[in-house]
C-alpha cells in the first residue's frame, strides 16, 4: 500500500461517540477534552485548514486485553507558509506539491489496511492484540501543541492568512486518557509503533504509555522515520519550532528544542534499556529524502554530499551505525529501493532480500526471549551511496 492509499484508508463515520466499524474495529468520534497525564487541559482537533473537517476521531480493535499495540499514522508535515499552504487534496495547481494530511480522510476504516493492521492475516504477530490506531491530521509529526498563523502561498481563493492547529500532542493526550480509562492496568505486552510521521510520534510519546503500564514488556518500532534533518530546521521557527514540540521531560529533558530530531529515538532507547527498540527503512526512501531536500535548500547546509539522495542515505546509515554501537536493545531492518514504510504494505509479509519477512522479524522482537531478533539488511544495503 502506498503512502497516499494508506492515508486514504483512514476514514470513519461522522456521528458522535463510539461507532462500529468493519471487522471488529470501533470508532471513537469527537472525544471530549481532558486533563491529560501531564496535568494540562487538552482538546482533540485536526488542522482546521480551510474547507476541511477539523473533528478528530480514532479507532480501537478489541483483542487480548493483556496485549496492547498503539499505532501512530503518518501523512507528511508542514512548518512554514509554503508547506502549510499545500496539503494533500488541497486546492493546488500542481498536484505533486503536497506536504501533509490536513484532516482525517473519509472512506475506509482500518480493517481495509494491509500489513500489520490486517488483523485477519494468520501470519500477523499482532492478530490477537488489542489495537489503538491514532490518525494524523495536524502537520506536526504528532508532536505539536500550538495554533500557528501562516501566509497562504499560491491559493488566491483562500484568505491571506490561515491558522493551522498543530495539535498532535494534544490529540495523543486525549487518546492516552481514553486508553488509561478503558484498558486494564495489568497490560503485560505493549507495542508502540508508527509509520512515517507516526514513527516520530511513537518514538517521542512511548514514555507516556510506558508510564501508564509500567509492568508491561515494552517494544517500540519506528517505520521510515530516521530523523535525518538539518540543525537549522531543528532550531528555527519557521522550522521544527513552528510546532511547539512536546517531549516527555523525564526522558528528553525540560527543553525539547535542545533535542535534535535524530536523537529522539536514541535517547528514548537509552532511557529504557530493558525495552526493545527497532527501526525500518529503505535505502533510498523517496519521501524521507524528499522532505530532507526541502530542509537542505531552505534550512541548509545539510550534509557534505551535493546530491540529495546519497546525502540522506549517508546520514541515515551513519545514524543507524551509531545507534547499533550505542544501544544493545536496538535492531534495524533495511531494504533496498525508494519505497516508503512497510507497516501498512503487503511487503510486511513477503520474503525479503534481508533474509526473512518483516512480519516474522517483528514476531521475534515481540517474543518473550527475543530469539531470532537480529539486525537485518539486504546485501550491500549498509554500504553508503557514493556522491559521484
Amino acid at each position: 500500500m502506498t503512502l497516499r492509499s494508506l492515508l486514504a484508508a483512514l476514514a470513519l463515520s461522522l456521528s458522535t461517540g463510539l461507532a462500529p466499524a468493519a471487522e471488529g474495529w470501533q470508532t471513537i468520534n469527537n472525544p471530549p477534552p481532558v486533563i491529560g497525564a501531564d496535568g494540562r487541559p487538552h482538546t482533540a482537533t485536526c488542522s482546521a485548514y480551510p474547507g476541511t473537517d477539523a473533528r478528530f476521531r480514532f479507532w480501537v480493535r478489541p483483542g487480548d486485553p493483556k496485549k496492547l499495540a498503539v499505532f501512530f499514522d503518518g501523512g507528511g508535515a508542514c512548518w512554514d507558509n509554503l508547506t502549510c499552504s499545500f496539503p494533500f487534496g488541497g486546492r493546488v495547481r500542481d498536484p505533486l506539491i503536497q506536504f501533509y494530511s490536513p484532516a482525517i480522510p473519509r472512506g475506509v476504516d482500518p480493517s481495509q489496511y494491509d500489513g500489520a493492521l490486517d488483523l485477519l492475516n494468520p501470519a500477523n504477530p499482532l492478530k490477537d492484540w488489542t489495537m489503538v490506531a491514532i490518525p494524523y491530521c495536524t502537520g506536526d509529526v504528532h508532536l505539536g501543541s500550538i495554533d500557528r498563523v501562516y501566509d497562504t502561498v499560491g491559493h488566491p481563493a483562500l484568505p491571506r492568512q490561515i491558522t493551522i492547529r498543530h495539535r498532535g500532542y494534544d490529540n495523543f493526550m486525549v487518546v492516552l486518557d481514553w486508553i488509561a480509562k478503558n484498558m486494564p492496568q495489568d497490560v503485560g505486552e505493549l507495542l508502540v509503533t508508527g509509520a512515517s510521521a507516526g514513527g516520530y510520534g511513537a518514538a517521542a510519546h512511548f514514555p507516556w504509555l510506558a508510564q501508564q503500564f509500567p509492568q508491561a514488556r515494552l517494544s517500540v518500532l519506528a517505520d521510515a522515520s530516521q530523523g535525518i534533518s538539518t540543525p537549522a530546521f531543528d532550531a528555527q521557527t519557521p522550522g521544527r519550532g513552528s510546532w511547539n514540540v512536546q517531549l516527555a521531560p523525564w526522558v528528553f529533558g525540560s527543553d525539547p528544542a535542545a533535542v535534535p530530531t535524530n536523537q529522539v529515538f536514541r535517547r528514548g532507547a537509552q532511557a529504557y534499556p530493558n525495552a526493545r527498540f527497532a527501526q525500518f527503512t529503505d535505502t533510498q526512501d523517496s519521501v524521507q529524502s524528499g522532505f530532507y531536500a526541502y530542509m537542505k535548500v531552505f534550512f541548509g547546509p545539510g550534509g557534505d554530499c551535493p546530491k540529495i539522495v546519497p546525502d540522506w542515505n549517508q546520514q541515515m546509515l551513519a545514524t543507524l551505525a551509531e545507534d547499533t554501537a550505542l544501544l544493545p536493545n536496538f535492531r534495524s531492518f533495511v531494504l533496498p529501493g525508494t519505497a516508503h514504510t512497510i507497516l501498512g504494505d503487503n511487503r510486511f509479509y513477503e520474503d525479503s532480500p534481508a533474509g526473512q519477512p518483516f512480519a516474522q522479524w517483528l514476531g521475534a522482537m515481540l517474543s518473550t526471549g527475543g530469539e531470532g531478533w537480529l539486525h537485518r539488511a539486504c546485501p550491500d544495503c549498509l554500504a553508503p551511496m557514493p556522491c559521484n
